[in-house]
């Protein structure tokens, strides 16, 4: 199927393509993440990690861009995020962090972490689409701006004010 239909159909949730999608991606998805040396998950949850993702988030691909980048782009970030927090618990693991402690800073962060969603909510579509990718994607402007078609430096904008939207709803509360 042709990039751009096949992103359309994806988008409208047509399952037929998904299911495409995936039989025609998995495996190349599985040798992506055998290149990874991962202590805890496997790459085949990596790969249904990003399976899901793209459901989850199928209303964001760009029709103008390559579908494999993008669905590949997904998979790298859940595979550098995943990376990043295992060596990050790892290296905590020697300290003997207090069980109960690390229990309520996990209910802290899931407190901030949902008033951080309603902000986010309040902004402009595009704001929030551009926000989302890079601050909870760690899509770079370029990625972003691959993506969606629009200048790093429109991209750069977009962040700041929704940054600064943001921090000021959280200085208000």
């Amino acid at each position: 199927m042709e990039n751009r239909k096949l992103i359309i159909s994806l988008k409208k949730g047509n399952e037929a393509s998904f299911k495409e999608v995936y039989l025609n991606y998995y495996d190349k998805l599985i040798h992506i993440a055998k290149k990874f040396d991962f202590k805890v998950l496997t790459p085949e949850d990596f790969v249904q990690e990003t399976f899901l993702r793209l459901h989850a988030k199928r209303e964001l691909l760009n029709e103008e861009v390559l579908f494999d980048k993008q669905l590949f782009t997904i998979c790298k970030n859940i595979i550098i995020n995943h990376v990043n927090r295992e060596n990050k618990i790892i290296s905590l693991e020697p300290l003997g962090i207090d069980l109960v402690e690390e229990i309520s800073e996990i209910g802290i962060f899931e407190e901030r972490k949902e008033k951080l969603d309603t902000y986010i909510n309040l902004l402009p579509e595009q704001q929030q689409k551009i926000y989302t990718l890079h601050k909870l994607e760690n899509l770079s402007y370029k990625e972003i701006a691959a993506m969606t078609d629009l200048s790093e430096k429109t991209i750069a904008n977009h962040i700041y004010l929704a940054s600064k939207f943001i921090r000021k709803k959280i200085e208000n509360h």
